[in-house]
Formats: structure tokens, C-alpha cells, sequence
């Protein structure tokens, strides 16, 4: 990733959002026009630290930089929209100004809509920052499915994933998570990929924490499309060395009874597949729900599938799964972002059936590159099945 093409681009963009809104601002007061200028220039020029800052600089300063460069991201974004709705807005006034003169004051239009829009994106910014580095609320969702067995009424799933562990998320964040899955008492813990976002030499004891999760049946993992970029081989065997259970396109039988039940009415199968994009960094690694449930009993009344994307429902609904748990979306992550998730995923976030399959989709637990979340908070999802 080249410096000058981001920096030329960041520049331009900042240049186009003071070019729109100092004019109005320079109307109402002319030291905060010239604040604006400043203010952008800055943000231009730091913006492309939050991806760049650990090429250029050593610790601590490439720390600083990339926490600087995320925050004006997140910042400017919605500011940026925010600039090209005004103009929508504006344009749709000068036109009603042309059909019927007066009836629009647009001096007071363009100073008062700009200082709103300042106001409004900082407002934005700093809810969604709040909503991004607090830790994330339970959303409780309650799985009916046809025919459960009575030894399964209830089995509970901690869901969490997409926390990505990186420049700005680090292990106390990670730990303030554990604590709060461990006091839902569930009978298993899902992470359904995009856990770090680094390799294993940079965040190596920032995982750690995964030791203290408890659950009745133990913790399960699938990758997502960022532990590829991270050095997946590597983090899988970090993983399994913290007691964590990888699944790679594979399936585990976890029975959940007494002695006195019926093996075959409390027996569950809990697969996992690779991230729907693994082949392109591994062939081996090629996502397969179908090949994660081979040789599975039969007499096996409800399956589970563990899947980093959406877009591995269909294959899972053919396979034969009952409920599918994937993340990677982020809901959208702030608006207006999550409209445009649609476009690559089946599913935006919550719960939704394809076939005869349930999907659910998290909003995710962390957030990735700007600490921002707006519209989409994040979760710990704790999932119950219920009998339909």
C-alpha cells in the first residue's frame, strides 16, 4: 500500500469537505472557518496513519500515530456524508428557489446547515466511539427449532467474534469480554472468526485471556478472512495450545444429558468450516460445510455449523445443518455503511431462515480499523434453543 496515492487521496477529500462547509461557517464566524481549514489539514495528513503508521514508525510513536489516523477516519467518514447529503439538500433548495423566489432564506440555509453538520458529526464521532470501546451488551436470541429433543431444550451458545485484536484493541478489552460470556453460564462458547487483526509475533499475549472462558462443553473457533491476513497457520496453533477447539471443516459430537437419558436424543453435532475466502490463501484450507459434516451420525438430531460468513448458508442449508452462527458483517459497523452490506452478504445481522436452516448473524464484539460504532453496536450474542 503506497503512501503518496492515500495521502494525495485523503487530501483531495478533505480539501472537497472545507471547500463545501468553510464558506458557510466563514458566514457565521470567520476564526471558525479557518479552524475548520486547520482542522482538516490535520486529519488529511493523519489519516493515513491508522493503516500506514507501523511501516513508517517504531513503537511508541507508530502506536500514537495509528490511534490518531483511526480516530480521524471514523471522524471525517461521516463527516464526508454528512457533506454530501447537505449538498443533496442544497441542491433540492436552490431549486425550489428558482420555482418560487424568497421562499427559502439560503444565506441562513448554508451557514446554519453547515454548522449542524459540524455539530452532528461530532456528535456522531464521539457516541460511536463510546459505543465501539465499551463492552459489548448480551442480546439474548431465543432458536426455535422443529422437533428438539427435551435433553436440548435450552442449550445455550455464547457467540462472539470479530473482536480483532490489533492496533487499538488489546488484551484488557479481550479480558472484559471473557468475564462477561463466563457469567452467562453457557453450555458452549463459539468464536466465529476475525478474532485478531496481527500476526502472532505482535499479539501473541493478547489472546490469553481465551484460557478463562468456561462453558459446559468448552470453547470452539472457526477463521475468519483476518487471521488469514495474519499468518492463519500460525494463530490456529496458538489457539489449540490455549485449549481452544479449532474446527477446519470438521465436526466434533458433543452430548448434552444424564446417564439416564438416551444418547441419541442428547447427542448434537458442532462443526466448523475455514472462512469462505481460505482458498485464496490456502487451498487447503477451502471452505466446505458439506466435507464438515461427513460421516456424522445419522440418528444426530440437531446440527450446528460455525461458519465466519454468511455467504456459507446456502452450502450449509444443503448439507443439512439446523442453525448456522457467523459474524464477519459487523452489522454495518456505523451508518451508512451497514445498507451496503447487502450487496456482499446474504444477511446483515440478527436472526433470519433460509430453506430449513436458521442463520444468525452478530453484529460482532469489537470493531475494526476506526473505533466507531454507530447503529450497529456491538454483542456477546447468547443463544438458546427452544422447541418450535
Amino acid at each position: 500500500m503506497a503512501i503518496p496515492p492515500i495521502l494525495l487521496l485523503s487530501l483531495l477529500l478533505h480539501a472537497f469537505v472545507a471547500w463545501r462547509l468553510a464558506p458557510g461557517l466563514m458566514a457565521v464566524s470567520a476564526p471558525l472557518g479557518a479552524v475548520l481549514w486547520g482542522g482538516l489539514l490535520l486529519s488529511a495528513l493523519l489519516l493515513p496513519m491508522g493503516l500506514l503508521a507501523r511501516r513508517i514508525a517504531k513503537p511508541p510513536l507508530s502506536g500514537v500515530l495509528t490511534w490518531l489516523g483511526l480516530l480521524c477516519m471514523g471522524a471525517f467518514s461521516s463527516l464526508l456524508v454528512l457533506t454530501l447529503l447537505r449538498e443533496v439538500a442544497l441542491l433540492a433548495a436552490y431549486e425550489i428557489d428558482w420555482l418560487w423566489p424568497s421562499v427559502i432564506a439560503l444565506p441562513a440555509l448554508r451557514s446554519d446547515s453547515a454548522v449542524t453538520l459540524l455539530l452532528l458529526g461530532l456528535l456522531v464521532t464521539a457516541w460511536g466511539f463510546w459505543n465501539a470501546r465499551r463492552t459489548a451488551a448480551v442480546v439474548r436470541v431465543d432458536v426455535p427449532i422443529a422437533n428438539l429433543p427435551d435433553a436440548l431444550q435450552g442449550f445455550s451458545v455464547a457467540q462472539i467474534c470479530d473482536i480483532h485484536i490489533g492496533p487499538t484493541i488489546k488484551g484488557d478489552y479481550l479480558q472484559r469480554i471473557v468475564a462477561r460470556v463466563n457469567g452467562l453460564g453457557a453450555d458452549m462458547v463459539a468464536i466465529t472468526g476475525d478474532l485478531v487483526d496481527g500476526s502472532v509475533h505482535e499479539l501473541r499475549d493478547q489472546v490469553t485471556a481465551l484460557t478463562g472462558l468456561t462453558s459446559t462443553h468448552g470453547t470452539f473457533f472457526v477463521t475468519g478472512n483476518h487471521e488469514y491476513y495474519a499468518g492463519a497457520h500460525g494463530w490456529i496453533e496458538v489457539l489449540r495450545g490455549l485449549g481452544v477447539r479449532v474446527l477446519m471443516n470438521e465436526h466434533v459430537l458433543v452430548y448434552h444429558g444424564t446417564e439416564s437419558q438416551d444418547t441419541e436424543q442428547a447427542l448434537l453435532v458442532v462443526a466448523g468450516v475455514t472462512d469462505f475466502s481460505a482458498h485464496h490463501f490456502d487451498e487447503s484450507h477451502r471452505s466446505d460445510p458439506h466435507g464438515a459434516i461427513a460421516d456424522a451420525p445419522p440418528h444426530a438430531l440437531f446440527k450446528l455449523l460455525l461458519a465466519h460468513q454468511p455467504r456459507s448458508a446456502t452450502a450449509a442449508a444443503q448439507a443439512g445443518f439446523d442453525l448456522q452462527l457467523s459474524g464477519h458483517t459487523h452489522g454495518g459497523q456505523f451508518w451508512p455503511w451497514n445498507h451496503f452490506v447487502k450487496l456482499q452478504q446474504p444477511f446483515t445481522a440478527g436472526l433470519h431462515k433460509l430453506q430449513s436452516l436458521w442463520v444468525y448473524t452478530s453484529r460482532g464484539t469489537g470493531y475494526w480499523g476506526p473505533p466507531k460504532r454507530f447503529g450497529a453496536p456491538s454483542e456477546i450474542t447468547h443463544l438458546r434453543l427452544v422447541r418450535a
